[in-house]
């Protein structure tokens, strides 16, 4: 699938992050009127951004957080004179890395022509990664680990609909006449323009949204008779979910062992502290590569630091689960979190790989 050279000059001033304010603009339209060149593009940002992060590994802690503030930013400016040498080669850069994957853009291409129903694409934060991406519409998602987002290519209809499994922050682009909506397991959030915080893991005992600023609202998709919950800045809704009766057989059964229907779970609003800084807050931490926990027990933590190390922790008796730790993880390895933690708070541990295996004193 040939495409003209102006849409390659747009994807590598995008990649580059030399592109302007309305070449992105003008980027993202063609994107979401073509489905295949927003797959291809999605393949090549994948590609750039894997190059980036190997020629980047050394690049000190304290620079990231600059290096994603400065990332998120759009600025309308020209290009100076003395950077269309660099610009070239970064151009002709990004041009051979889709001349190498053309192929596979090709293969989905006509895979999304030939099928009825349009493929969801999906993004994904694997275990021990964290990721960011660009939708269509010009909204960033940060994926926290154990991560995805799913949505039609190019966010098409007349809802931008993205289905969240696991923990996202969203930037979101306010488009007139076109509310986003993210799902996540038992709500549904409408979003006008705004940036928050949802970790909707599949195992949790809890969904939870932070509004960092702007407004949304939630609907429980698991209720149809409740009424729809707005969120304030600094505001965190937390709703416990009930046990699947699919996995566990006694979670909504009476005495005598008969299965009843679920009692739909009541919310809580939490009013968090406006003065804490975006990077210590337990709920966007992690976008800053921090793991920070507040009064977790150590059953709770432990799902955290799976994800987070990409490791399997077990526990080896019921007692050293309800430990409680606060504090938090930035640059430790797996042997230096364990080793901080049980400095904290005694406890036993052996490492074998990325098993862990937990025990009381």
């Amino acid at each position: 699938m040939e495409m003209p050279e102006h849409i390659w000059f747009l994807m590598s001033r995008n990649l580059s992050g030399e592109a302007s304010a309305a070449e992105n603009e003008e980027l993202m339209q063609l994107l979401q009127e073509q489905p295949a060149l927003q797959q291809q593009f999605d393949i090549l940002k994948r590609w750039w951004e894997s190059q980036h992060a190997q020629a980047d590994h050394s690049v000190e802690p304290g620079k990231i957080e600059h290096i994603l503030q400065r990332s998120s930013v759009e600025e309308a400016v020209t290009m100076p004179q003395q950077k269309r040498g660099i610009f070239k080669s970064m151009f002709v850069k990004v041009a051979v890395a889709a001349l190498l994957i053309i192929t596979a853009g090709t293969v989905i291409w006509l895979s999304t022509k030939t099928t009825a129903t349009p493929v969801l694409h999906e993004v994904m934060a694997q275990k021990g990664s964290r990721t960011r991406t660009i939708l269509p519409d010009g909204s960033t998602v940060w994926l926290n680990a154990g991560s995805k987002i799913s949505y039609k290519p190019g966010l098409t209809g007349a809802d931008r609909e993205v289905t969240l499994e696991g923990e996202a922050f969203f930037e979101v682009v306010k488009r007139n006449g076109r509310p986003f909506i993210v799902h996540a397991r038992e709500i549904d959030i409408n979003v006008l323009g705004t940036a928050f915080n949802v970790k909707s893991y599949p195992n949790d005992k809890t969904i939870e949204t932070t509004l960092i600023r702007g407004l949304v609202s939630i609907t429980r998709s698991d209720n149809g008779q409740a009424q729809p919950v707005y969120l304030k800045p600094h505001q965190k809704f937390v709703l416990p979910v009930a046990k699947d009766p699919k996995n566990d057989n006694t979670a909504n059964a009476d005495a005598a062992g008969n299965q009843r229907p679920a009692r739909p779970t009541v919310p809580q609003i939490v009013n968090l502290d406006k003065n804490i800084d975006e990077k210590v807050r337990a709920e966007t931490a992690w976008i800053y590569d921090r793991l920070e926990f507040r009064g977790d027990t150590f059953e709770e933590l432990a799902k955290k630091m799976e994800r987070w190390y990409n490791i399997n922790i077990r526990f080896e008796d019921e007692r050293v689960k309800q430990l409680t730790f606060n504090g938090s993880l930035e640059n430790e390895t797996v042997d230096q979190a364990f080793k901080a933690l049980q400095a904290a708070v005694p406890f036993q541990f052996t490492i074998n790989d990325n098993e862990i295996s937990v025990r009381s004193y």
